[in-house]
């Protein structure tokens, strides 16, 4: 009897430090609070996100390399959760908010036939404020740019959970990675 008291604690506090999640997690890092603006001009909190299952990225609209495969690929998961009838939202920060006002946003998300009903485009700080809640929160590179307008930033995307934990990161360049977001969506809902 003492065996399975033990073994249960021991199950219960292996599932409490993993999260509980059903899904294998590679990540545990709370998301700072933030209040930005979207591509519509409207203001986006973490606070709105409460309860609900969202996955982000980092990018700018000037990018000449990695951020075309991740907004493709954004794109495309946007599409997948759709067809699956999966409620998430997609938040894609913009790491060049000097460049990427609303407007800017909006006409590149509507290049990629964004549905803005549940992708948001954040802008509406200043660099030094996205590149520290990119790196603290989500553990992200962001790096000022030297000689060209081009910031580098990491390539992933992040799956965060209802209470605002950031619990997996996928690489948000291969296209193989939607299959398995949107599998572990499916698991998680």
């Amino acid at each position: 009897m003492k065996f399975l008291k033990f073994l249960s604690l021991s199950l219960f506090l292996f599932l409490a430090a993993c999260g509980g999640y059903p899904i294998e997690t590679n990540m545990s890092q709370e998301v700072a609070n933030f209040n930005f603006t979207t591509q519509d001009n409207e203001s986006l909190s973490l606070k709105d996100l409460e309860g609900e299952w969202w996955i982000a990225d980092f990018i700018f609209t000037n990018c000449t390399t990695v951020c075309l495969p991740m907004t493709h690929n954004m794109s495309q998961l946007q599409s997948k959760l759709k067809e699956e009838n999966l409620d998430v939202k997609l938040v894609s920060f913009s790491v060049d908010p000097e460049f990427d006002s609303p407007e800017v946003l909006k006409q590149y998300g509507e290049s990629y036939e964004a549905d803005f009903t549940n992708w948001s485009f954040l802008t509406g700080y200043d660099f030094d404020t996205i590149k520290e809640l990119s790196i603290k929160s989500f553990k992200n590179l962001v790096v000022e740019p030297k000689e060209d307008d081009q910031v580098m930033h990491g390539t992933s995307f992040f799956l965060v959970s209802p209470e605002g934990e950031v619990i997996k990161n996928y690489s948000g360049v291969d296209a193989t990675e939607i299959d398995s977001i949107v599998a572990d969506l499916k698991e998680l809902n």
